[in-house]
């Protein structure tokens, strides 16, 4: 039944992405501006060993591109909101968690991708990097994009307006993306802001999806990252479930 519920959900709004093509390609408008005007500026910087500046960036880029996506996702919750629609599918027995689960993995899909695309753009412009390691960069998208959707969809459950809205989700991705180390690794600037750093779980994610651009996958910083990313989502989910299960109840 769960599986059956969520197919429904997740195919419905598939199909109303779809027939956007236009959101699809300009979602990966930002991260693609930052690879063309940022990334060549990284060409001449001392790395200390840490991999070519593509192998620093991209990975950074491919969250950010989860980071931001995902996060303003709740927008669309707070019109079907004031549309009813919200409302018309609660009071189906389809599952609450059907509801949130066809949400969220649509929006993964679209955003992996947008992910492939930002990928094959970098390869034009001198990427190189292991299958494996790009493929895993993908499932880290995605997890990423299922815990701040789920997140995104709670938080719009529970505010009624966009002007509300807006500015909460900017007030918490921006200090997650310069503290995350998405362009740069933490780990070359001052050490009291790297340390500060560590309390980001995001930036885990990063170093993760670092080391295995740069082949290396058997090391502490994906144990981290997958360790973050998986526990995450199933916070999210279970928050984001609880919320539709509850809100306006």
């Amino acid at each position: 039944m769960l599986f059956h519920d969520t197919a429904l959900v997740y195919g419905r709004y598939l199909r109303q992405s779809l027939r956007s093509r236009f959101a699809l390609l300009f979602g990966v408008l930002m991260p693609l501006l930052y690879l063309l005007f940022f990334g060549p500026l990284l060409t001449d910087l001392p790395l200390g060993g840490r991999g070519s500046s593509w192998q620093l960036l991209v990975p950074g880029l491919l969250l950010q591109l989860g980071l931001f996506g995902a996060s303003f996702a709740g927008f669309s919750v707070i019109i079907e909101k004031g549309q009813g629609v919200i409302e018309r599918m609660r009071v189906t027995p389809v599952s609450r968690l059907a509801l949130l689960l066809g949400r969220v993995l649509r929006d993964a899909t679209l955003f992996v991708l947008q992910a492939v695309l930002l990928v094959l753009a970098a390869m034009a412009m001198g990427l190189r990097a292991p299958l494996p390691g790009v493929l895993i960069g993908f499932a880290f998208v995605a997890l990423l994009t299922v815990s701040l959707g789920a997140l995104s969809y709670a938080l719009a459950m529970k505010v009624d307006t966009p002007q509300v809205f807006g500015p909460t989700i900017n007030a918490l991705t921006m200090p997650s993306m310069l503290l995350s180390g998405l362009l740069l690794p933490m780990s070359l600037g001052p050490a009291w802001l790297d340390a500060l750093s560590h309390l980001m779980p995001f930036r885990y994610l990063v170093d993760a999806v670092r080391d295995a651009y740069a082949g290396s996958y058997a090391t502490a910083h994906m144990l981290y990252g997958v360790l973050v990313a998986v526990g995450f989502s199933v916070l999210a989910v279970a928050v984001g479930t609880r919320v539709f299960r509850t809100a306006g109840a």
